[in-house]
């Protein structure tokens, strides 16, 4: 299945609901619905999460709801196939970008761009195949203030992984945006491509993420972060 599949289950879906709307259940349910399965303890986040996913789901019928498991599948898929900005290509292509916040998500070519120039500054060039190593640290940190949809982040990734670097044991994130929606939409593409990523709602200018001090409730952490992979 592939984007377009996406598309056309997102305006088949709108009807009572816009396309924003029906995309931004689909995306905070599956994005509630990773934390809590990969959460050990039942504690009051977990319930709290739970209360808004079924509060969600109970807003549609069931034929609605049956599409979002066909969109999560289908976004699966997408995923399998190579690194992309998914979400945000879907967001914008089905129309979502035009008014909701004046949100509109980076082209995934630029933000491949944006990662390579980054990262080809803070990693070092080793032997004749120009292997890159990090001598300094093993672990490699992103820290994304603003992360959107999560394309740079994504886009990090697929440059590790295309200079033989396991990105899924080396690279740790910390992503903050101030929209649920992007953080939803960052934590789902970090989740599904093995990111060990800690995503924060939140201002990151007057809240910036701490973990002694940061709600739980406005943190959401990988399965990658947690220790398992989904």
């Amino acid at each position: 299945m592939t984007k377009q599949d996406i598309i056309s289950f997102i305006s088949a879906a709108s009807g009572a609901y816009s396309p924003y709307q029906i995309f931004y259940d689909w995306v905070e349910c599956l994005a509630l619905a990773t934390a809590n399965s990969s959460t050990l303890f039942h504690d009051a986040v977990w319930e709290e999460r739970e209360k808004r996913y079924l509060d969600v789901m109970n807003r549609h019928d069931e034929k609605t709801r049956q599409q979002f498991l066909e969109m999560t599948a289908a976004l699966i898929d997408v995923y399998e196939s190579g690194f992309d900005d998914v979400l945000g290509d879907i967001y914008m292509k089905s129309g979502c970008g035009n008014g909701h916040l004046g949100q509109f998500f980076t082209p995934y070519h630029i933000s491949q761009l944006t990662a390579a120039s980054g990262l080809e500054v803070q990693l070092c060039h080793f032997g004749e195949n120009d292997e890159i190593k990090n001598p300094d640290d093993e672990i490699i940190r992103l820290n994304e203030p603003s992360t959107g949809g999560g394309a740079n982040i994504i886009a990090a990734a697929e440059y590790l992984h295309n200079k033989g670097i396991d990105y899924q044991k080396r690279l740790k994130v910390v992503a903050q945006d101030l929209d649920w929606l992007a953080v939803y939409m960052t934590y789902i593409a970090c989740s599904y491509y093995g990111i060990d990523a800690i995503v924060v709602q939140g201002d990151t200018l007057l809240h910036p993420y701490d973990p002694a001090k940061t709600p739980e409730r406005h943190i959401l952490r990988t399965p990658r972060n947690r220790g398992c992979l989904i």
